[in-house]
């Protein structure tokens, strides 16, 4: 029996699965999808996610999908959780997959059910498999909070920021409470660390942040002087060049406290999210998208610091033409707050737009 789109999501909200665990996930996507006789299904012995066609021939556009969930306190308890929205992306991907499958197509689409966004190489990894080899276009999609765009309004383009995320430890030996003088205290050493960063001066016009969003240090016995204590920090900035300033501001504090408090910073970079590079095409054709579904609910694109993986299919594969779906959804407090809310009736929407967008994309390529 075919599942409502509000069925879809409640089922995937209530079963959110982290980043490269999503393999029910990924399981219950396909069970929703192959009943419809796809030209071709594919999943992945060494990870989650799914690929699945229909249509044949050229061109071929693919539709992504974030499948992945955060882990995070929820009322007192640690879990999964879907407050970035990709239980939303993926109820609209399905959605998009159950209008086109009863159509006659004139090419492929590619649905990519893609894990481990949160973590910053999942698109990597479906690039790695060949996914976006043979790609012509590329749709994403992403809920927008109430800051960014209002319910029921939508644009062709989200023009992310660069985010990375780096993974410090402060290397030093403990020492006696009594005796502050025979050690460094990591602790000490990680605030100095942030009050460099906060005291960083680059280009205001450009947004950018720096901040320390993880530090571990000290045990059970209060009367030890740490001297090893391990943190992460979080940067972004609007363009790929503001973010190598940044990376290199944060080597240079480390170098230089490493060298003042004779200890050793050792630094790794986690996860590291390019700024996006639009295409001026993909964005025009999910416009006309928009404007033929409902033209008064058009926006023009948003520019947001958040960053996203999706932007890694055309780095890797610049033949690729990409873009994604700014949704409006009176989301609110904003993304990745454990109690993250919005309104689902802009789902069906966003199906239709996509639909549509997919359909005249098609088109096109039959023109060219």
């Amino acid at each position: 029996m075919t599942q409502t789109l509000k069925e879809i999501w409640t089922h995937l909200h209530h079963n959110a699965e982290i980043s490269w665990e999503e393999y029910n996930t990924t399981q219950y996507i396909v069970e929703q999808l192959k009943s419809y006789n796809p030209q071709k299904i594919q999943t992945f012995d060494d990870m989650p996610g799914a690929v699945i066609e229909i249509g044949s021939g050229k061109p071929v556009v693919g539709i992504r999908a974030d499948i992945d969930a955060l882990w995070q306190e929820v009322n007192g308890q640690e879990q999964a959780n879907h407050s970035c929205g990709h239980d939303a992306h993926m109820t609209t991907v399905i959605g998009v997959f159950q209008k086109l499958a009863e159509t006659d197509l004139n090419g492929t689409v590619r649905f990519i059910f893609q894990p481990a966004e949160e973590k910053g190489n999942g698109a990597l990894a479906m690039v790695d498999k060949g996914v976006a080899d043979d790609l012509d276009y590329l749709f994403g999609m992403h809920l927008r909070p109430v800051q960014e765009l209002n319910s029921g309004e939508f644009a062709p383009a989200i023009k992310h920021g660069s985010a990375k995320f780096i993974k410090g430890t402060i290397k030093s030996a403990d020492t006696h409470g009594a005796r502050p003088h025979l050690g460094v205290n990591a602790i000490e050493v990680a605030s100095d660390i942030i009050h460099h960063m906060r005291h960083t001066h680059v280009d205001p016009m450009i947004p950018h942040s720096m901040k320390m969003t993880e530090l571990h240090a000290g045990g059970k016995n209060t009367n030890i002087i740490p001297g090893k204590a391990h943190f992460a920090i979080d940067l972004r900035a609007q363009t790929n060049e503001m973010m190598d300033q940044l990376s290199q501001q944060v080597e240079r504090i480390a170098e230089h406290l490493a060298s003042y408090h004779d200890i050793k910073i050792d630094l790794e970079t986690g996860a590291h999210m390019a700024a996006a590079v639009y295409n001026e095409e993909a964005t025009a054709l999910l416009a006309e998208g928009i404007q033929t579904i409902d033209p008064d609910s058009k926006r023009n694109p948003i520019t947001t610091t958040g960053g996203d993986d999706f932007h890694f299919y055309t780095l890797k594969r610049p033949n690729v033409k990409a873009t994604m779906l700014a949704i409006g959804c009176d989301l609110a407090p904003g993304l990745h707050h454990p109690d993250m809310t919005f309104n689902f009736d802009a789902i069906p929407k966003a199906v239709d737009i996509l639909t549509a967008t997919i359909k005249q994309t098609l088109a096109q390529g039959d023109d060219a």
